[in-house]
């Protein structure tokens, strides 16, 4: 049992939409990750996801709204809910999500990450 220091985790990488492990709870994992630009319209049938901003402002686009988060404000998106994060400048995000989560939801594509670094 160590504790975990989100700054340090972060300084380990520069890749952007490629979600880090830093720790597991259960069945699920505890992932960083730096957004960029705009992610990809998908869906997760199958799990609710979490997004904590840590730094600068994420924005959650859905097909009747876009909610703005900014750093100490997370949402959950409930599973079967169509999204698109979007980042104009770097974010730096906190993620839970259960194991089997994929990145990209339904959608395959060059953003896709099947198999996740752990840092």
């Amino acid at each position: 049992m160590e504790k975990i220091n989100l700054e340090e985790k972060l300084q380990l990488f520069n890749e952007y939409w490629s979600p880090k492990i830093i720790g597991e709870i259960n069945d699920s994992y505890v992932k960083v990750a730096k957004f960029k630009g705009e992610f990809t319209w998908h869906v997760h049938d199958n799990e609710d996801e979490m997004f904590y901003v840590v730094k600068g402002i994420l924005t959650v686009k859905f097909k009747d709204k876009d909610i703005h988060l900014y750093e100490g404000e997370f949402i959950i998106i409930p599973k079967g809910t169509e999204h698109m994060p979007v980042a104009p400048e770097e974010v730096h995000v906190l993620l839970i999500e259960p194991k089997r989560t994929l990145n990209t939801g339904n959608v395959i594509n060059d953003k896709t990450i099947e198999k996740l670094e752990r840092i």
